[in-house]
């Protein structure tokens, strides 16, 4: 069973998401995933002076510090860069890592990130049609071995190369985020190669809800032609360990999260993800832990994640 963790760019400095990294690269974790924000969300007002990692620049660097964990985003937002920039960074990433690189992406929604920095919000429709034109042109670039002309909707390439490309075989895997069954999981079947269920966006993190949606994926897949094997399963696991009912009370309602998220004692956040491993999970990526404590990070690896080895 795989590992990772979510680790914030925002809120906080280089040097304490540098002391994260070094613990996850010394410890039992297999991945590291960091968000892909300008402003640290939600989007008060008052906190918008607040520190904000560049995502592509942070996973650059942390490519050029660590020697074994996969690297990636959960998830890039796709309107803020164009798909053909993306595939660039990504390879040359792939490149600097010797292939740890998981390209996650998806549609979009902080709308007050986009107005603060002049980029167009579209709407719900518009935002998921670019990001299955966007990653059926990152998986044509990918796993092209020539130059590349596209031209569709949104987005224009002539005779465009990918090199260096990637240093996986064979290319770079498309993570595409979000739970939506109608364009979402579609996109994610036609064009990706990994799931993400994302318990920030307060899906319940249950079996049941795991199965419902690679459920709907499976079917897309069928339709899609797509062997519903290639893709693998991944869920983030909003995570607190804690015996203090007030603070994990706190924890939930102020992020508002759903049903089954870990937070709680030692047991039951070994239930919680127990449940989720045991309905075939290939790799759960653990959220919500604090970069100012970087000393939780051992503990849950050492009293929860050991419980799985």
């Amino acid at each position: 069973m795989k590992f990772g963790a979510q680790v914030t760019c925002y809120r906080n400095t280089w040097e304490s998401i540098r002391q994260v990294v070094s613990v996850l690269e010394q410890g039992p974790w297999d991945s590291i995933w960091f968000p892909d924000h300008f402003l640290p969300p939600p989007g008060r007002k008052e906190e918008e002076h607040l520190a904000a990692h560049e995502g592509f620049t942070l996973i650059s660097a942390v490519a050029g510090i660590t020697n074994r964990l996969k690297l990636g985003h959960l998830v890039l937002g796709n309107t803020y860069r164009n798909p053909a920039l993306v595939a660039k960074m990504a390879t040359t990433i792939d490149q600097i890592s010797n292939g740890r690189f998981v390209l996650g992406i998806g549609a979009s929604w902080f709308k007050r990130e986009h107005e603060a920095y002049g980029w167009k919000f579209p709407s719900m429709r518009e935002r998921q049609d670019r990001l299955e034109e966007a990653c059926s042109l990152l998986r044509q670039m990918l796993y092209s071995e020539s130059p590349v002309t596209h031209q569709g909707r949104y987005y224009a390439l002539d005779d465009a190369p990918l090199s260096p490309g990637s240093i996986q075989d064979p290319a770079i895997p498309i993570l595409v985020g979000g739970t939506g069954e109608k364009r979402t999981l579609r996109t994610l079947a036609m064009y990706g190669d990994v799931m993400n269920l994302d318990g920030w966006a307060g899906g319940p993190m249950t079996a049941q809800y795991f199965h419902h949606k690679v459920g709907v994926l499976n079917a897309h897949c069928e339709r899609a032609g797509r062997d519903p094997g290639d893709i693998r399963h991944t869920v983030l696991m909003p995570t607190m360990v804690s015996d203090d009912k007030a603070s994990i009370q706190a924890f939930i309602q102020g992020r508002r999260l759903g049903e089954g998220t870990a937070a709680g004692s030692k047991s039951f956040v070994i239930d919680r993800i127990g449940e989720i491993v045991e309905a075939g999970a290939d790799e759960i990526m653990i959220g919500g832990l604090p970069t100012e404590n970087v000393e939780q990070f051992s503990f849950v690896a050492d009293e929860v994640l050991s419980s799985f080895r």
